[in-house]
């Protein structure tokens, strides 16, 4: 079933308020709000806040990846029982890390902020337990358009 897009309103500062879905975010203003919701599991997120989080995460985590493959393959020792990486992985390693626990709540906050936006509950973002196809539902899930019935999850004036 296709939803209308909710229509996006013109606020004072040209963007809604951080209680309030941003449709049609860009780029930077997706990031920024991130960043600022940090960990609030209420209300709303557009696709696009979402969608760009996901880009952003995922380039940083690959980049992350590869400069620590690099780094672990410089002075990497092989040895009867395996490869030992290079002193230079470990850094790397440890930012990585860094950047998984410092984006794993509120990820998991955007995550359910979507889910609302959806209409679902926030709960069901425990389907990502579920092996494969809890992962392939959730996909589906914060793929789908807004339904103007997730307004239920909106506390103007909060968070």
């Amino acid at each position: 079933m296709s939803y209308p897009q909710p229509q996006q309103q013109t606020w004072q500062t040209g963007e809604p308020p951080l209680w309030a879905p941003y449709y049609g975010a860009p780029f930077p203003a997706a990031v920024k709000r991130f960043w600022k919701k940090y960990t609030v599991f209420s209300g709303r997120a557009s696709r696009s806040e979402y969608w760009w989080w996901v880009l952003v995460s995922a380039a940083v985590g690959i980049v992350l990846q590869i400069i620590a493959t690099v780094a672990g393959g410089a002075g990497a020792t092989t040895t009867a029982s395996g490869t030992v990486p290079g002193p230079a992985a470990l850094p790397v390693v440890i930012l990585l890390i860094a950047w998984g626990l410092a984006t794993f709540i509120p990820s998991l906050a955007l995550t359910v902020r979507r889910l609302h936006d959806g209409n679902f509950s926030g709960w069901l973002v425990l389907l990502a337990l579920v092996p494969f196809l809890g992962g392939l539902a959730l996909l589906v899930m914060t793929i789908l358009p807004s339904n103007p019935a997730g307004q239920r999850f909106d506390q103007p004036g909060g968070a």
